[in-house]
C-alpha cells in the first residue's frame, strides 16, 4: 500500500530548524513528523516508517550519528536514507558517513530550497 505523500522525519533540537524545515517540506507536499532528539526519533522510526529522515548531528540525549548508527542495527529502519545537518566546518571522518549510509551532510546555515532538492533526489526512485 502506497502512501499519498512521502513521509519525512525531521530531528532537531532547535526549534526554529524543526519549525521552518516542517512547513517548507509540508508546502512541498510531504508529511512531516518531527522530533527533538535522537532518542524520540528512534521511537518515531520504528513506528512511522519515514521515507527520508533529517537529522541534526550534535543534539541532547543521541547524536545523529549514533541515532543513525541505531537505526541502521534494525531490519525495519535499516534502509531509510539519512541527510545529517551539522555545522560548517565541524570534521566529519568520511569513513563514518559512509559506512553508516549517510546520503548527504548538509551544512549550516542551509537553504531550505537546498534540503528538499536533496529529498526529492532521495525519493525519485519511489516516483519513477
Amino acid at each position: 500500500m502506497f502512501r499519498q505523500s512521502p513521509k519525512i522525519l525531521i530531528v532537531d533540537d532547535e526549534i526554529h530548524i524543526l519549525y521552518v524545515l516542517a512547513y517548507r517540506l509540508k508546502t512541498a507536499g510531504y508529511e512531516v513528523i518531527s522530533a527533538s532528539d535522537g532518542v524520540e526519533a528512534l521511537e518515531l522510526a520504528q513506528i512511522e516508517k519515514p521515507d527520508v529522515i533529517i537529522t541534526d548531528y550534535r543534539m541532547p540525549r543521541l547524536s545523529g550519528l549514533e541515532m543513525t548508527r541505531r537505526l541502521r542495527q534494525s531490519p525495519d529502519t535499516e534502509s531509510i536514507p539519512v541527510l545529517l545537518l551539522t555545522a560548517r566546518g565541524y570534521a566529519l571522518d568520511p569513513h563514518t558517513l559512509q559506512e553508516l549510509n549517510i546520503e548527504k551532510c548538509i551544512y549550516k546555515p542551509f537553504s531550505s530550497r537546498e534540503v528538499i532538492r536533496h529529498v526529492e533526489h532521495l525519493l525519485s526512485p519511489l516516483t519513477v
